[in-house]
């Protein structure tokens, strides 16, 4: 072995349960370990990346990943953390899902290489379809009693849950499944541990005992923290909904923004968990951080580093770019580089207004784009006054109030950004 795997985990703080003798299990051999992925959507999103990222500590420290698509579980639901059943999806859409998550597991885990410890990518509906639900419950269900399976938490929660109308026979019986996964990756490849948040002990958990009734081996299972934030708000959501690893879904900007707007606290927990610098390298920039807060060096280098692992560098670049745009010195240039997903990002939530091309194509003088023809400002003399003032900016630049804003002045062939002052920016949208 490379690494020592839970020595590993244990300092980054993405350690919160693991069956005794797992360590030492680890460090006889290379062993397989699987984390299990909802298919129910086309991209994962950050509140998965704990479980890649255990996946790759795996594979790192001379291990087997296995990444597990639960194209079954997905049609059932898991009750875990749960108040209501979840939509049931098809094949067709579980498939696509399927090969949207695998290309995104690849920026993580190697799964192209011939090393003995490639990562492989598994679905549990490939195993479970042919069987039948006779079979099943003769097979698998007789192995484990009601009262073990109403013992676990996520049963007792869901049932006692004033909000809850109870649980479906359907979402009862999903620890059964997911235990018939672990066992099923026990037999076919060796694979002796599973890992997951920690809602998910008691379905773990259940597989090992499937393993030590059925398979006559030994499943271990290891938890990781559920990912909290600091000010209690939901880790990985904005007001927009999730931040996705899917750029059409989430821009590069935006999931920049979201690790950069990090507080201090959480910045320190969260280096250590979604990024693989060192531990000095870390110690040092927290202690960089801690003589120097109000230069944000801790989330500056969160941001970075895991945009550039999710993204690639150049999608850094020009979220870093953006962001300049408000935030720093920039440029007309910079401004008419931004292509218009990334300038709607970026000015989200600033006011417009609709102009026809054709007021732009004749010439519009800066006072009428300024008040009459925007609301921008509430009258013309104001908007003389601020001229005046060399208070204006059109694209970035300053202007007089001899100023006409013509077809050049367009961003993407549709925007001009009137500014006043350092934050005051209005955008001019032409259809």
């Amino acid at each position: 072995m490379t690494k020592n795997f839970i020595e590993e985990i244990t300092w980054r703080g993405m350690l919160h349960d693991v069956m005794p003798n797992t360590e030492e299990h680890l460090l006889e051999e290379m062993r397989g370990a699987y984390v299990g992925i909802d298919p129910t959507a086309d991209s994962l999103h950050i509140g998965h990346l704990v479980g890649v990222m255990l996946l790759r500590h795996f594979q790192l420290a001379g291990h087997k990943p296995f990444a597990l698509v639960g194209g079954a579980t997905g049609m059932i639901g898991d009750p875990s953390g749960k108040s209501a059943e979840r939509n049931l999806l098809d094949e067709k859409t579980l498939r696509h899902n399927q090969e949207a998550i695998k290309s995104q597991l690849e920026r993580f885990l190697d799964f192209d290489s011939d090393a003995a410890n490639a990562a492989v990518l598994v679905n549990n509906y490939d195993w479970m379809k042919e069987f039948s639900f006779l079979e099943f419950i003769r097979d698998v269900g007789k192995h484990i009693t009601v009262n073990y399976m109403m013992a676990k938490d996520s049963v007792k929660k869901r049932l006692s849950s004033e909000s809850s109308e109870g649980m479906s026979f359907t979402e009862f019986t999903y620890q059964l499944v997911q235990g018939y996964d672990f066992l099923h990756l026990f037999r076919t490849h060796n694979c002796t541990l599973q890992m997951g948040g920690s809602d998910q002990w008691g379905n773990i958990t259940t597989g090992t005992e499937l393993i030590r009734r059925i398979g006559g081996g030994k499943g271990y299972a290891l938890t990781c923290p559920l990912i909290t934030k600091a000010d209690g708000t939901k880790f990985g959501k904005t007001e927009g909904g999730n931040i996705w690893l899917d750029a059409a879904k989430t821009s590069p900007y935006k999931f920049y923004q979201y690790w950069l707007n990090t507080s201090d606290e959480d910045a320190e927990k969260y280096i250590k968990i979604f990024t693989f610098l060192t531990k000095e390298e870390i110690e040092a920039l927290i202690a960089a951080h801690k003589e120097a807060p109000h230069q944000r060096a801790l989330q500056k280098k969160l941001a970075e580093e895991i945009t550039v692992m999710v993204h690639s560098k150049e999608d850094l670049d020009n979220a870093i770019a953006a962001s300049n745009i408000l935030f720093g010195k920039s440029t007309s240039a910079d401004l008419k580089g931004l292509d218009e997903a990334t300038f709607l990002d970026v000015f989200e939530g600033v006011p417009q207004a609709e102009l026809t091309k054709d007021l732009i194509t004749e010439g519009l003088d800066i006072v009428g784009a300024l008040a009459q023809h925007t609301g921008f400002l509430k009258s013309n003399g104001e908007a003389r006054r601020a001229l005046k003032e060399n208070s204006i900016s059109v694209n970035k630049e300053k202007v007089s109030d001899s100023y006409t804003i013509a077809t050049t002045d367009l961003i993407n062939d549709q925007f001009v950004l009137l500014q006043r002052g350092k934050k005051n920016y209005f955008v001019i949208r032409v259809k």
